[in-house]
């Protein structure tokens, strides 16, 4: 159990704040302190000078975001430069999941929404905006001690009794559907934000409608508080301790009441005749009239892409893991089934799409700067990686791995593809041959080994491969390369016919023809985040 400390709006009083927080650390213990709003303001700069300066003193971790006031560029500065601030006080960036020394979840969007921006995630962490995209992204945390928000969800007033004798709707504090989404997805435990007024607000703990199966695994319990700015003429409630317990809900308590949270419709399933699915394998083969059509029109933009976190279509129960520059989700019309690796101890189909969150064509894209791209590349990989510890371990070293890439200048949205395959097949090369064969006999070329430690050792459009099985204690790994000639075209289905050919599964080659339903997306989804704990490093 954990001791926090919540304020409101602090608005640069940084003494009396800080003050008021180490008379109560003495006293209480608290693990750490969170900031609900405006950390700084645009005055007390005395103050804010003090803070840089090592003058004053802060009793316990203490983490903030932005809130409806832009951080200072004396603070700005600082954390580029150094990233602390100062000793015990740290910025957990506008969008962000974190995981604390004190082992606290915390999920954060800071800022105001700005709906005027659609082009998906914001790219800067400091001015007090966030757009949709930026809370849609946040979905895929899956979970979350404490969801830290600026504006209130929509509609959280609703069915509270607290709310009606308060007076409170959606006049005196309107709220982002988004951010209602965001909770109702990730259940967060306390969903902590500051009050557009000054008054103080907690509302009765809230729950999702559960089966009784579900209740018997515990009841995701969410109690929302906002807090009044510090010092307010009202002298509403701006300060609030609790204790954080994890342990299971059974019964929920006296008051509770069921979520305010309306469920989103459910996603328009694409049919065949869709030209790009976000987690299909590429673009279907298509005649020569439909590429031509294709190819004069522009590639769609963030908004219409199937990869994109902003899509309004994007099928968020897909999706498994999320880190800050990459997110791993299962793939639509998996090649393997569900059973196809029972025997090696697998209950689901290990077909997986690592995904960057920026929308970009390759890795190696014009509009991201180098250092962003190997960035990009190293949680990649680092998903790759925790994928082939995971599959090796599951299986008793049964299956190895292989990984593919098509990188090509005309892409909507880069991304590898992920699969389990037999060790044996790795070991004996295999794979290895079923691409080479295969590339030989379309006259695509030859294929090469090559290392990819970084993202920008190709140039032009290539086909990436790398093989992967544990052998005793040893690591049996190759890297191919096969360069595309851009005027020749390519099948973009090519690695995964290899794959059926090998695996014995050609009654699954098209994906199309094995798109699953969205219960059995969201169970086999369930069913390998459950085998995937241990090596989820966003956790």
């Amino acid at each position: 159990m954990s001791k926090l400390f919540i304020f409101g709006s602090i608005q640069g009083q940084l003494r009396s704040a800080f003050s008021k927080l180490s008379a109560l650390q003495k006293k209480n213990h608290f693990d750490c302190a969170i900031v609900a709003g405006n950390l700084f303001s645009h005055e007390h700069d005395d103050q804010l000078t003090e803070l840089l300066d090592g003058r004053l003193e802060i009793p316990c971790p203490t983490y903030f975001t932005v809130g409806t006031i832009a951080l200072p560029p004396r603070i700005i500065e600082k954390i580029q430069k150094d990233e602390e601030i100062a000793p015990n006080l740290h910025y957990l960036g506008k969008r962000s999941t974190t995981k604390t020394s004190e082992g606290i979840r915390i999920v954060t969007l800071g800022g105001i929404l700005d709906p005027n921006i659609i082009a998906g995630p914001s790219k800067e962490q400091y001015e007090p905006f966030h757009t949709e995209g930026d809370a849609k992204s946040l979905i895929g945390a899956q979970t979350a001690d404490i969801l830290l928000t600026t504006m209130w969800p929509a509609d959280v007033w609703k069915n509270s009794t607290k709310a009606k004798e308060s007076g409170i709707n959606a006049e005196i504090a309107p709220g982002s559907s988004t951010i209602a989404e965001l909770c109702a997805a990730l259940k967060p435990r306390y969903h902590i934000s500051m009050s557009p007024g000054d008054f103080f607000f907690e509302r009765e703990p809230f729950f999702p409608q559960t089966t009784e199966e579900d209740k018997e695994k515990g009841i995701p319990l969410t109690r929302f508080i906002s807090l009044a700015p510090l010092g307010n003429t009202a002298k509403a409630k701006a300060m609030y301790a609790f204790n954080l317990n994890r342990e299971a809900i059974v019964t929920p308590p006296a008051g509770s009441t069921v979520t305010p949270f309306y469920k989103p419709p459910s996603k328009k399933r694409f049919s065949q005749d869709d030209e790009f699915s976000r987690f299909g394998n590429g673009h279907r083969q298509s005649d020569r009239h439909q590429k031509r059509r294709r190819q004069q029109s522009p590639p769609p933009g963030p908004e219409r892409c199937f990869f994109c976190l902003c899509n309004p279509n994007f099928s968020t129960h897909m999706v498994c893991s999320i880190a800050e520059d990459a997110y791993l989700a299962t793939a639509k019309g998996p090649l393997p089934a569900s059973d196809t690796f029972k025997l090696e101890g697998l209950n689901f189909p290990g077909h997986f799409i690592i995904t960057p969150v920026e929308h970009i064509s390759t890795l190696s894209a014009a509009d991201l700067t180098q250092e962003k791209a190997q960035k990009t590349f190293r949680e990649m990989k680092r998903f790759r990686d925790s994928l082939q510890g995971m599959i090796a371990s599951v299986s008793k070293r049964k299956l190895g791995a292989v990984t593919w890439e098509i990188s090509r200048a005309r892409n909507i949205h880069d991304h590898w593809q992920f699969m389990p395959v037999p060790a044996d097949m790795v070991i004996k090369g295999l794979v290895e041959a079923g691409f080479r064969v295969l590339a030989e006999d379309l006259k695509l070329g030859k294929f090469t080994t090559k290392e990819f430690e970084t993202a920008d050792q190709v140039e032009g459009d290539f086909l990436r491969v790398w093989t992967w099985a544990e052998e005793e204690e040893q690591v049996v790994s190759k890297s191919l390369l096969l360069k595309l000639d851009e005027e020749v075209w390519f099948d973009l289905q090519y690695p995964r016919k290899v794959m059926a050919k090998l695996l014995g599964l050609e009654q699954r080659t098209s994906w199309q023809d094995v798109v699953q339903t969205e219960d059995e997306e969201k169970a086999d989804v369930e069913a390998f985040r459950e085998a995937f704990k241990e090596w989820d490093f966003t956790l």
